[in-house]
């Protein structure tokens, strides 16, 4: 009975959905300092090189019926562009190209991050929330620099009842310096959850009587996560736009 007990313990499924998040040194085994070069430095060096060999060196022998690689560097600017400029106004194509790298590096990252064995780096707070606050520092000081002292109207709701009008701005207040919260938790917040997710069931997967079940489940949710990839950084992207058309256009 003994044995039995200890051979059921040594078979029991471990795993942990989150060890996949773990920001480790690239070279050897000590602590992650201001400088250490990590899992996360390599993997967002691959983004920026994906990135360039797409749009650069993908497009550079540009010709009339264009190759594959061209097609998507194309699709993809032609999708950027019109975005910008249904969003936020024709006025704001001045910044399509900080946008139009906002959205391919973010996409990129996103889809490396779907190799097995790779790592998110879109996944960590610390990359979404430096991305986010470039947006918010970027928007901000736009919308000073172009309308002065009128960027304020982003706060007073002039078409509310005058007694609501306080309340109001101080809501709308709130509102705004919130936004890099919200704009970087929700990257970070539904790649980590779907690869947390991913994990489990490849966790099951072990298990003899559910790993039929758990690679469907799987397969299923990897292709959920492709679609994701995309989706977030399209709802990165045009929050950016939509946060830039305030500044631009700030009166209510």
């Amino acid at each position: 009975m003994a044995t039995e007990s200890a051979a059921a313990e040594g078979s029991s499924l471990v795993f942990h959905p989150m060890d996949q998040f773990i920001v480790k040194p690239l070279f050897g085994d000590g602590g992650v300092g201001w400088f250490t070069i990590t899992n996360v430095t390599l993997w967002l060096m691959l983004a920026i090189v994906a990135v360039v060999i797409m749009m650069v060196l993908g497009t550079s022998r540009r010709a009339i019926v264009p190759t594959r690689s061209q097609s998507v560097a194309e699709l993809a600017y032609g999708f950027v562009h019109k975005m910008v400029e249904d969003v936020a106004g024709k006025d704001a194509l001045a910044f399509f190209p900080y946008i139009m790298t906002l959205f391919m590096f973010i996409v990129m990252a996103n889809f490396l991050g779907l190799i097995p064995m790779s790592f998110t780096t879109t996944s960590h707070f610390a990359v979404t929330v430096v991305l986010a606050l470039a947006v918010f520092l970027t928007v901000t000081v736009v919308g000073f620099v172009k309308n002065g002292a009128g960027f304020l109207g982003l706060f007073w709701v002039s078409s509310a009842p005058a007694p609501l009008r306080p309340v109001l701005a101080l809501i709308e207040i709130i509102s705004y310096f919130v936004r890099p919260v919200s704009h970087s938790i929700r990257l970070a917040g539904n790649v980590m959850a779907g690869h947390a997710v991913i994990k489990v069931f490849a966790g099951f997967a072990a298990i003899a009587a559910v790993s039929p079940l758990s690679v469907v489940a799987i397969t299923a949710m990897y292709g959920l996560e492709i679609l994701v990839a995309f989706i977030q950084a399209y709802v990165f992207t045009i929050l950016t736009c939509v946060y830039l058309k305030d500044a631009l256009h700030p009166s209510h």
